[in-house]
C-alpha cells in the first residue's frame, strides 16, 4: 500500500488528532526529518510523551507517543497553519502568540525549526508550520 500526500506534516497532525479523538495513545507513520523534528519539538514543549524512530528493511518508521496508558492527552488543539496552496509567513517582531502563552508556535526559519518563543528571542521570522495548545 502506497501513501502519498503534499502535504506531511498536515498528514501527521491530522494522524495525532485522530489518535486523541479515538483514544488512541500512540501513532505511528513514515519517516521524514521535517515531522521529527517538529514531533521533537512538541515533546520539549510537554505536549508529547515521546518520539522514537525505527529503522525498518526499507526505510525509516516514526513512531509518536502521545501519552501514556490510562492518561489525558496534553494536547487540546493542533492546526497547521500554513498550507502548499498558502503559505503563512512572519518577521520576528510579529510572531503571534497562542493562547496568551499557554501553547507554542512552531516556525520554519532560516536556523530550523523552532517554537515561537526561540525565533522571538534569536529575531529571526519564516514560515508558520503550526500552532497546538
Amino acid at each position: 500500500m502506497s501513501v502519498t500526500t503534499t502535504d506531511p506534516i498536515a498528514d501527521m497532525l491530522t494522524r495525532i488528532r485522530n489518535a486523541i479523538a479515538v483514544g488512541k495513545n500512540e501513532v505511528s507513520l513514515p519517516h521524514s526529518k521535517a515531522k521529527e523534528h517538529v514531533a521533537i519539538s512538541l515533546r520539549n514543549n510537554g505536549f508529547l510523551h515521546d518520539v522514537r524512530v525505527a529503522d525498518l528493511s526499507v526505510g525509516k518508521q516514526l513512531t509518536i507517543v502521545i501519552n501514556l496508558e490510562g492518561e489525558n492527552a496534553h494536547i487540546t488543539e493542533i492546526k497547521r497553519l500554513s498550507k502548499p496552496g498558502r503559505r503563512a509567513y512572519t518577521n520576528a517582531r510579529e510572531i503571534p502568540t497562542v493562547k496568551s502563552g499557554r501553547g507554542v508556535l512552531i516556525i520554519s526559519t532560516s536556523k530550523g525549526l523552532m517554537t515561537g518563543a526561540e525565533a522571538k528571542q534569536q529575531g529571526v521570522g519564516g514560515e508558520l508550520i503550526c500552532q497546538v495548545y
